[in-house]
């Protein structure tokens, strides 16, 4: 009995030892003797996507139905590589991939002549349909290299706000827009490393090594509408071609939710071809990164202040004498004409600097400088783009007489087009400053998707000091603008124009032949639904932004009327 054991064990010993023995010969045969084919197989058939091309979620508009709609998706397809020693007749390599795929020739024969280097990239984002007929070919020295990249569906749409994925350093980032702001969202996060044993088997360590395939974080819906952000793109480029502008921008918010309905801003660019635009200064979205001198559409906000401080009422009067002195210096109206005895309404029908001035007199200079404060103008409103600019309201803060009443007409302090959009929003909503937001959820892999809540932001105005200058706004958009051309029978609309002189930098004073156009409007005025804002910085040819946008502004209200179907309100 203990015979047969010992027999059975040295027969299972025996077998254990025989596979090891044929386990190292194979694995002699595989490394040594068949090496370099196996690692010029694992090179072709083990490459995973690096760091480089790691995954991305994917970033969406939202129509008004609530449908998806990609702005921003990973491709994936191929990089076609060559080991420049083993392409013996590179013309003909040429022409037998060119056929399938547009191949660079200079770069190709360039990277063909470089012998002696074991690996040169010569074409990128090749789809899979060529990949296809290309591998049949079996051309000595060819490597086709999964890749993944980034696409843009929709090029040039919203695409100062969606950005794009470039370099930083050696890696790849999201370096404007949502794609640098959501960038921890949006990336996979490369948290640890997973090896194939097998391929770890047949090829070294490099080629075994892949991503850990569990960090995606998540993709994000935006509430960019795409239809009304193609039309606002639309209506800007007729602002470009009309008046020549260095740059226009405009916004379309909700002013009660301060959901980014749509945002542009021109001149653009299509992030699918980013490294081919001239100049970087057309990547940066103004709206969010830059701060202007306002011009007239802060009257609004300074007659909100004095109606809610008491110290006017839309029927209290004043004496207009066309200019007056603050500090030692002039300050007139632009068109340089008393007006007599006028009313506050009369002061915005007719945009009076020195109404707005009276204003800021009566309810007294440091109150006035409170209600610039509140409204938040001197910060960041935090929506989620990167970069936000920070207003500068300084000369209103301890400042001189004439600083007061340049701010209460929109100059000497400077503000983000953002920032301006969510304090005039107040006026639309009852007095309370909106939180500007482009994400409004995020998707994960799992399938649920989280809505983000942005919050409510602070009170800074009493609804009836709202109420009042709404009725003020529509009043003169019905009759005042452009002879109340604009107004709509069955659409209130509370809107205002402004232009304002340019700085000189340094302190020196203004330009004389330099200006900025704005324009906003919120509708229905009882019940509003959008809030507009519209600039453009330099136009030609027209002093007033009446004359540039108001009919850009009322063309988008009729649009988007009838594109909600919005039911009348009057």
């Amino acid at each position: 009995m203990r015979a047969r054991f010992v027999l059975r064990t040295r027969i299972l010993c025996g077998f254990f030892v025989l596979v090891a023995l044929l386990f190292v010969v194979r694995l002699y045969f595989v490394q040594i003797v068949h090496g370099s084919e196996y690692r010029e197989r694992a090179s072709a058939h083990y490459v995973k996507p690096d760091p480089d091309t790691a995954s991305r979620g994917s970033i969406y508009f939202t129509t008004k139905d609530g449908e998806l709609v990609s702005a921003a998706v990973m491709q994936t397809g191929w990089r076609i590589a060559i080991k420049p020693d083993q392409i013996s007749d590179a013309a003909t390599v040429y022409e037998q991939l060119n056929a399938f795929t547009p191949i660079d020739r200079e770069r190709f024969f360039a990277s063909a002549a470089k012998k002696g280097d074991p690996y040169e990239e010569i074409a990128f984002r090749v789809p899979d349909d060529a990949a296809k007929k290309i591998r049949p070919l079996k051309v000595p020295g060819l490597l086709l290299v999964q890749d993944q990249w980034r696409f843009y569906p929709a090029r040039e749409l919203a695409a100062q706000a969606i950005g794009f994925v470039g370099y930083q350093g050696d890696k790849r980032v999201g370096v404007y827009g949502l794609e640098k702001s959501w960038q921890d969202t949006l990336i996979q996060k490369q948290d640890g490393m997973s090896i194939n044993p097998f391929a770890e088997i047949f090829t070294n360590l490099q080629a075994a090594v892949s991503s850990d395939p569990t960090g995606h974080q998540g993709s994000i819906i935006t509430s960019i509408e795409p239809s009304v952000e193609r039309t606002l793109e639309e209506t800007l480029d007729g602002v470009m071609r009309s008046y020549s502008p260095k740059i226009s921008g405009g916004i379309v918010m909700d002013p009660r939710t301060g959901e980014i309905i749509a945002m542009a801003g021109r001149p653009a660019y299509d992030p699918n071809t980013y490294n081919t635009v001239a100049s970087p200064a057309v990547f940066r979205n103004a709206l969010v990164e830059s701060t202007f001198e306002m011009g007239s559409i802060m009257k609004p906000l300074t007659m909100a202040a004095g109606i809610d401080k008491g110290a006017v009422t839309p029927s209290t009067t004043y004496r207009d004498t066309g200019c007056i002195e603050k500090s030692g210096k002039r300050v007139c109206n632009s068109d340089k004409k008393a007006h007599g005895v006028v009313s506050m309404q009369i002061v915005l029908n007719q945009s009076l600097n020195t109404g707005a001035s009276f204003v800021v007199d009566k309810m007294g200079h440091s109150v006035f400088g409170e209600y610039v404060q509140s409204l938040e103008l001197g910060k960041k409103t935090g929506i989620d783009l990167p970069s936000e600019a920070v207003g500068q309201i300084g000369p209103i803060i301890n400042g001189y007489d004439i600083d007061y009443a340049s701010a209460s007409f929109g100059q000497g302090i400077s503000v983000s087009p953002i920032a301006m959009t969510r304090a005039l929003s107040a006026l639309a909503n009852g007095g309370v400053l909106p939180n500007p937001h482009v994400v409004k959820a995020i998707k994960f892999p799992n399938g649920i998707t989280r809505s983000i809540d942005p919050g409510k932001g602070p009170q800074v105005l009493s609804a009836s000091s709202t109420d009042a200058v709404t009725t003020m706004l529509v009043e003169s958009y019905d009759t005042a603008l452009i002879g109340g051309k604009l107004k709509q029978e069955h659409y209130s609309i509370a809107a205002k124009t402004g232009t304002a002189q340019i700085a000189i930098p340094g302190g020196g004073g203004y330009y004389t032949d330099r200006i900025l156009h704005s324009f906003f409007g919120y509708f229905p005025a009882r019940d509003p639904k959008f809030i507009i804002f519209l600039f453009a910085l330099e136009p030609k040819g027209q002093e007033f932004s009446s004359a540039t946008l108001s009919q850009p502004f009322s063309n988008l209200t009729k649009y988007l009327i009838n594109y909600y179907a919005l039911p009348p309100d009057r």
